[in-house]
């Protein structure tokens, strides 16, 4: 009997870690992140904790930037589109994914911004694009996504946006930013 106590006592403990491990991983999607909804605009994502909402000039709708590196952002952009335009009437995924990084090198200057992957996602029964670029600016390499849609004869671009140095520190929040991203 003296023997079988301490081993319950270490199954126990082993139970409750592997217990707090699985539930911590069942809620680890979304953590460090907040949300931010638009009512008037009729959209909603969430962005990092700790991020705070600046305004700037020029097109975005909203703009919000990591107080300790601020070039890390991200943003709203919503654009005109011709009416009863669908996003599948622009193009596909890659071909709105070019006809975007070309207005990106025109607002850049004419800079290097490549295409990197395009790709499609259903949501709601409505049509996503998920584009990610690298674009090399004066400023420095840098690595986007962006999620795109059409509603109510606009097209919405969110954008997340990093140096390129660090991508890998960043990817997985800017990554469920980008998938958060919805409009109504």
């Amino acid at each position: 009997m003296y023997l079988e106590r301490p081993m319950l006592k270490r199954f126990t403990a082993l139970l409750i870690v592997v217990t707090a491990l699985v539930l911590q991983s069942c809620v680890g999607a979304g953590v460090g992140l907040q949300s931010f909804t638009d009512t008037y605009d009729g959209y909603r994502f969430l962005y990092p904790t700790g991020w705070t909402e600046v305004k700037v000039a020029g097109s975005a709708d909203v703009v919000f930037h990591d107080i300790v590196n601020e070039t890390e952002n991200i943003s709203v952009v919503i654009s005109d589109v011709p009416d009863g335009q669908s996003l599948k009437d622009l193009g596909t995924p890659t071909e709105v994914g070019y006809k975007l990084s070309k207005s990106i090198n025109a607002i850049a200057g004419d800079r290097d911004v490549e295409l990197a992957n395009a790709i499609e996602i259903d949501r709601a029964g409505e049509p996503y694009y998920i584009l990610e670029y690298i674009a090399d600016l004066p400023s420095g390499v840098r690595h986007n996504l962006a999620s795109v849609v059409v509603r109510r004869d606009k097209l919405f671009t969110f954008n997340a946006s990093t140096e390129e140095e660090r991508w890998d520190k960043m990817a997985d929040l800017m990554k469920q930013a980008v998938a958060s991203f919805a409009v109504d």
